[in-house]
């Protein structure tokens, strides 16, 4: 059981971690800034160091956050008794629908990079979640046999980490498979991110239609 002083501590962690998505949506993570959130809370900036030393550890701390609470998002929209297509079209819908909900959050993660910020290592777990999800989706139709048969590609483009993530080991899986993956999961991003930034505008008739049917030429591609 946490004691009172743990449970003070987590609750000021949270308001701090709320003010600083706040200052996401008025300018941004570049202006990010200790001193305000600070000022918004009524603390002292020293105090504010006590839970995070630098605005870079806020970051951080926001990033893994967002990447979390997206890949969250995907893992329950999937439905493992789904037919691997229905799955697919699930789980990008609700990328889509958090992307629209938490727009600064998303540009956060998928925007432009923050000047003189590298996000660290720590960041890459919760990033990849996403594409755990639509890896598992490829990978259960592999070893359900739902899948052409692969081309045996022998020439190793897809890192092993990656090719990890991305439906495991099958015989149906090979290079070029995981090729494809790595192309369909960034042009899923592609797509929210045009749509969110607004470069759809003047494009785009029906965003919706529009990106039902992108999704699907997408799971083609995958042979889903």
């Amino acid at each position: 059981m946490s004691t009172a002083r743990e449970r003070a501590r987590a609750a000021l962690t949270e308001e701090i971690l709320e003010s600083a998505r706040g200052q996401l949506a008025t300018v941004g993570a570049a202006g990010l800034s200790l001193r305000a959130v600070a000022r918004d809370l009524g603390l002292a900036s020293s105090a504010l160091y006590r839970y995070f030393p630098s605005r870079d550890d806020l970051l951080t701390r926001l990033i893994i956050e967002g990447y979390d609470a997206l890949g969250a998002a995907a893992e329950a929209a999937d439905d493992a008794t789904a037919q691997p297509r229905a799955r697919w079209h699930a789980v990008c819908a609700a990328v889509r629908a958090w992307a629209r909900t938490h727009p600064h959050e998303y540009a956060l993660l998928y925007g432009s990079p923050v000047p003189g910020y590298a996000a660290p290592a720590d960041t890459v777990p919760a990033a990849t979640r996403v594409g755990a999800v639509l890896g598992a989706v490829l990978g259960d139709a592999a070893r359900a046999g739902l899948l052409p048969p692969a081309e045996g590609r022998r020439t190793a483009l897809v890192l092993p980490a990656a090719a990890a993530v991305l439906g495991g080991e099958h015989e149906a899986l090979d290079d070029g498979v995981r090729s494809r993956a790595l192309l369909v999961w960034s042009s899923l991003f592609g797509l929210v991110s045009f749509e969110l930034f607004g470069h759809f505008e003047g494009s785009v008739a029906d965003a919706d239609a529009f990106f039902t049917e992108q999704v699907g030429e997408l799971a083609d591609l995958l042979g889903l």
